[in-house]
């Protein structure tokens, strides 16, 4: 069986990864929160204390 040569296959792969990397890069660029990520407010909701189950 003869073997293929991979110069060319290694550049269509390349290629191939190169347009597939840019396509999903632009995607995710465009791609925008639905809503503005809002800070929690510490001193509204102090933490609770950690309670054992069988205490």
């Amino acid at each position: 069986m003869p073997q293929l040569n991979p110069s060319p296959w290694f550049l269509i792969l390349l290629l191939t990864w190169t347009v597939l990397m840019t396509a999903l890069l632009n995607k995710t660029l465009r791609s925008k929160l639905p809503n503005s990520p809002t800070p929690k407010e510490y001193e509204q909701n102090p933490p609770e204390t950690w309670t054992w189950p069988w205490h």
